[in-house]
């Protein structure tokens, strides 16, 4: 299948069309015209659903849509528990792991960036877990479009969703359970006994790294249990990716600065001498 581009009135079509599906239909739509397609999970709730549609949607197929999973390598022991039960299940579905570079494990995480970099330098701590092995990983796979699992009802930036649209790296992201509400979401595992996360039956609605994830209050917004006390509502991967080119290039910058200043201060000393 040929490269696809978009223009900004041809999604906007697209989106006024698409939103009169159902997501099983909009699934079926991406599988017949988008190239490369992936879906990046971290086995939420919707990310389940979305692989369980597809499953039936291509029942009996020798292969699936491949996944996408990003060990930050700080998910909880039963997110890494769920994950071996959806292999279990759809066995068909091959899933494509990736950590930080230069990291099996938390050990070496931190061995290489310090303790508790989410908390020292979070916008270091996202790019280096979440953004760069994402990159990495559309590049090496060839990633052209990738479903994931947002919706407009878990809020935030999230509230004005569209059903597909482009980054600013013209990564064609579709979004099929945009228009589901966490009830309908929730019905659907149960009705079709999805696998899902067990720390749901615990309080938990949105669930990412142990450290920034807590669980919530009847009535309170389906990701307020994320980074909860801060403003930020969006782990990495959502946001532009042009906010962490600009984020490097200061720390480069300021990185060449303080080199300066040191290769100065060397050179007076010299001079004193």
């Amino acid at each position: 299948m040929p490269d696809v581009y978009f223009s900004s009135p041809h999604l906007k079509y697209l989106n006024q069309q698409l939103q009169t599906l159902e997501p099983e239909e909009i699934l079926k739509w991406c599988m017949i015209s988008l190239p490369n397609l992936f879906q990046t999970t971290a086995f939420g709730l919707t990310g389940l659903v979305t692989l369980d549609m597809l499953s039936r949607i291509n029942a009996g197929a020798p292969r699936q849509i491949d996944l996408i999973f990003l060990d930050t390598l700080y998910h909880f022991d039963e997110t890494l528990e769920l994950v071996d039960r959806v292999r279990e299940r759809y066995p068909n579905s091959k899933l494509h792991i990736y950590k930080p570079s230069g990291c099996a494990n938390a050990r070496d995480f931190e061995c290489i960036h310090g303790d508790n970099l989410w908390d020292t330098n979070d916008n270091l701590y996202d790019y280096l877990a979440k953004v760069e092995p994402a990159q990495r990983a559309y590049a090496e796979l060839n990633v052209k479009a990738v479903l994931t699992g947002r919706r407009k009802s878990q809020g935030g930036k999230r509230g004005d969703l569209d059903i597909i649209g482009l980054d600013d790296a013209g990564l064609i992201k579709v979004n099929p359970l945009a228009n589901w509400t966490f009830k309908q979401v929730r019905e659907y595992v149960t009705k079709y006994n999805v696998p899902y996360n067990s720390l749901l039956d615990m309080g938990y609605k949105s669930i990412g790294d142990w450290h920034s994830t807590s669980p919530i209050a009847e009535g309170e917004d389906e990701r307020s249990g994320r980074w909860k006390g801060t403003n930020k509502t969006e782990c990495g991967i959502h946001n532009h990716r042009s906010k962490y080119a600009e984020y490097l290039l200061q720390q480069e910058q300021k990185k060449n600065g303080e080199a300066l200043v040191d290769a100065l201060h060397e050179v007076g000393l010299q001079w004193a001498i």
